[in-house]
Parts: structure tokens; sequence; C-alpha cells
């Protein structure tokens, strides 16, 4: 049976997504309507708004989405490289808006605090990162760092440049970071070792190191939490 498709030219104006964004809000938009927006355009069989459904159908959400390569987004049936390009940079500005809000002094008190700075940085990262977070006296991140990046098997961390940064930062304190992205939340031998290494350098310089938390898409292992520092 064949189903009557209908441009969005022919949609009423308040279910035009430019003109419910207009009237009524950004707010009011779901999903597929701003990702419409985004690509302008579906095809000649398919509006905009259905072919943002199918891409959002395919995956398991926003996050999903952000993972997608340009080449994949073009696998999809009205996706050429210039709606792909769109998407992908749409995207990208929502992650690094989430990076940018956790810029401003931020007092740590609790190690969800820490998950909440960094899981977007390296939660949904396809490789490893260690990170190290630069507090004051008051428990205040005055600088964050990136120290190494690896494949997915490990990192390199350079204990020294660690604690040159520390000083040159007025740092009191550190907490290290670091994603897996195989999901397991599990410390292995070789991250209890840098932070127990870390740690006793960390003990000679007064420079405390007061957490290290293991970071995936949505869950994270405190080191302190679970009183193995």
């Amino acid at each position: 049976m064949d189903i009557t498709y209908f441009p969005i030219s022919d949609w009423s104006e308040e279910d035009r997504p430019r003109e419910k964004l207009i009237l009524k809000g950004k707010e009011a938009l779901s999903n597929a309507e701003l990702i419409a927006i985004l690509i302008g355009s579906g095809s000649r069989n398919e509006s905009a708004v259905d072919l943002s459904r199918r891409i959002l159908a395919s995956v398991d959400n926003l996050n999903s989405l952000a993972k997608l390569s340009l080449s994949q987004l073009m696998n999809f049936k009205g996706i050429g490289e210039a709606k792909a390009i769109a998407i992908v940079a749409a995207l990208e500005l929502g992650r690094r808006r989430r990076v940018e809000e956790t810029v401003q002094l931020i007092r740590i008190t609790s190690s969800k605090m820490v998950f909440d700075i960094m899981q977007p940085i390296i939660g949904e990262l396809s490789h490893e990162e260690f990170w190290v977070l630069f507090l004051n006296n008051s428990n205040k991140v005055v600088s964050k760092s990136q120290l190494s990046r690896g494949g997915i098997t490990g990192t390199i961390v350079d204990v020294r440049l660690i604690f040159k940064l520390a000083l040159e930062n007025g740092a009191t304190g550190l907490i290290l970071s670091h994603n897996h992205p195989s999901g397991n939340l599990l410390p292995s031998d070789a991250d209890r070792e840098v932070t127990k290494k870390i740690k006793l350098a960390g003990d000679s310089l007064d420079v405390k190191v007061l957490d290290h938390l293991i970071i995936t898409e949505t869950k994270y292992y405190s080191f302190v939490d679970e009183g193995i520092l």
C-alpha cells in the first residue's frame, strides 16, 4: 500500500519545525524536529522530520548519535556530506557547551562532582585518556590537564609533569581520572600502581592525591569511595 507523502512545505505553519521554534520556542521541538532544522530538507519521498526520526530510531540516544562518523551518517539514504557535517558540528557544539559549564571554579565535595566534570570530556571516547584536576586549599578546581592519550589498552603517565603543573598552578590537591572505553569500571593492576606512585610523590611535595576516578559513559569508580586510596 502506498503511503501519501506530504512535504513539510504543505504542513500547517505551526507544525513546521522552523516556524514552530519561532512561535513556541526551542523547548517545544522534538529531537527529530531539531535535527530536521539542521539538515534542512529530506528527499523526494521523505520529509526532513521523517528522515531525522529514522536516524534517531537507529541509535539509543543522542550520545550514541554523536559517536557516529561522517561516513556512518552518510549511509542513511538522504544524508549527504553537507547534512552529515551539520549534524556532527551541532552535536560537538553541545558537547563543548557541557565542558565549558565546568570551567568556573568549582568546590569539589564528592566523587559525583568529579564525574560530572570529566564525563563530558572523556566518558564517551573510544580511546583512553588520563586527566588531572588541580585543586586549591578550598578544594576548588583551579585547572585541569590531559596528561596522556593512548590506545584502548592503556596510557603512559608522566608523574614529574603532574607535579610540575601542580606547582605552576599553586595546587595543594590533585584528583586523577581516566576513562575505560571498554565500560569495565574495575581498576587494573596498572591503575593501582600508577595511583600509588603519584600518591607517594605527592606526599613528598605536600600535594595530596584526593581521589582517582575511572569513568565510563554512564558510571564511575572512585578509589576513595571504594576505600583503596
